[in-house]
């Protein structure tokens, strides 16, 4: 994906805002009675002026999402599909994102979304050769064992070994590794509706020494689709989606992420998770009580400035 500089610099930062739904309920189907739904306080209380969508449906605007390191695995969007699970093995994963304007609260269309994280075993596709300490070996027989919810060590996005430059996480430029390996699972890039919607499958993410469960983002506006993917425009977002601990202890209990030994990071010990809620990245998440092997659904607005650029290097 090739990427040109937006315009300037432009709107104060305290004007921004984003929305939740918060009266919308989500269930995924075939998962049946009993759901489990976790939220966060920032879904229901608003931490800006409880200015109300232009749009009029009774969505209330929030704060900007918050911007978050890229990381060190990104591989620019070549894949543009719904489904990018292909054979992992893992929790099914039905990620629904809705993308707005943070000034003007109106959805934005056409905007790339990219998403990727690890496996339900710690590993990045790309990057298996630098990601096999994340959880069963990289692709081999997973040790036996439970994980703990003990974190332990200096957090960092680099699942082994000594993190790539630009310190802890890959640092605030992305400390970007080269891929090394022709692997692509569980990445992936959608165009958002009319609606400002766009629809993933894929599967809960496990975890790796450092670094609480989570997805990565990316955001590209001004671009066009291309017989070689989204080409142009510029990166107006690069975050982070975080789950509840209750949701991450449950998935713990289902195979293969219960054969996991690797030490895992809470949430609340996370070095890049901001701990404010949706606004940092929260997602809500639905599946069926005690049966959450069957499938979830997470959910979350992002409320971008598409007049900034945030590509992870500012």
């Amino acid at each position: 994906m090739t990427e040109t500089q937006g315009p300037a610099h432009k709107k104060d930062m305290t004007r921004r805002r984003m929305v939740f739904a918060g009266g919308a309920a989500i269930v995924a189907a075939g998962i049946g009675a009993g759901v489990v739904a976790g939220a966060s306080a920032d879904e229901v209380t608003s931490s800006g002026s409880g200015k109300k969508s232009a749009a009029g449906q009774g969505e209330e605007c929030y704060r900007l999402t918050s911007e978050t390191t890229e990381g060190p695995y990104y591989i620019d969007a070549d894949k543009i599909r719904k489904d990018i699970a292909e054979d992992k093995e893992g929790i099914p994963m039905t990620l629904r994102l809705k993308v707005i304007d943070s000034d003007t609260c109106e959805p934005l269309a056409d905007a790339a979304v990219d998403i990727w994280h690890c496996d339900a075993l710690g590993i990045y596709s790309g990057y298996e050769a630098m990601s096999t300490g994340g959880g069963g070996g990289g692709g081999g027989t997973p040790p036996s064992g439970a994980p703990t919810d003990a974190p332990t060590g200096t957090p960092t996005d680099a699942p082994t070994g000594t993190p790539p430059s630009g310190g802890p996480g890959g640092g605030g430029g992305g400390g970007h590794s080269e891929p090394t390996d022709d692997e692509r699972y569980l990445r992936g890039t959608q165009l958002t509706n009319k609606h400002g919607y766009v629809e993933f499958t894929t599967i809960f993410p496990g975890w790796y020494q450092g670094r609480c469960v989570h997805i990565h983002t990316k955001v590209h506006v001004g671009g066009e689709m291309t017989d070689a993917g989204y080409e142009g425009g510029h990166t107006c977002h690069t975050g982070q989606f975080f789950f509840e601990e209750s949701a991450v202890l449950d998935s713990a209990e289902i195979a293969p992420y219960s054969t996991s030994t690797t030490t895992r990071t809470a949430l609340t010990e996370d070095t890049i998770y901001d701990q404010s809620g949706v606004t940092g990245g929260l997602m809500k998440l639905t599946y069926g009580k005690g049966n959450m092997a069957k499938g979830v659904v997470g959910s979350i607005t992002m409320g971008v400035d598409p007049d900034e650029t945030h590509d992870s290097t500012d």
